[in-house]
């Protein structure tokens, strides 16, 4: 992603109501595929769900990246 791309997202991230529906929406997320984890005996499920949780995660540090990107 190029900076001007990261400059358009700054007015989502800057706002503090957005930002936090958005990690809200995560940490829920986040809880649901725990639950899946918990309970799924597949070995590709299971690698599955773990990514998913790792694109959650990095929904938590958009704010950040955003930010660093636009400089």
């Amino acid at each position: 992603m190029d900076q001007q791309f990261y400059r358009t997202l700054l007015l989502l991230v800057n706002d503090k109501k957005i930002m936090g529906d958005i990690q809200s929406y995560v940490n829920a997320r986040i809880d649901i595929l725990r639950d899946h984890l918990e309970t799924s005996s597949d070995p590709q499920r299971i690698s599955k769900i773990q990514g998913a949780i790792g694109e959650m995660r990095r929904f938590q540090t958009l704010r950040d990246e955003v930010i660093e990107g636009s400089k």
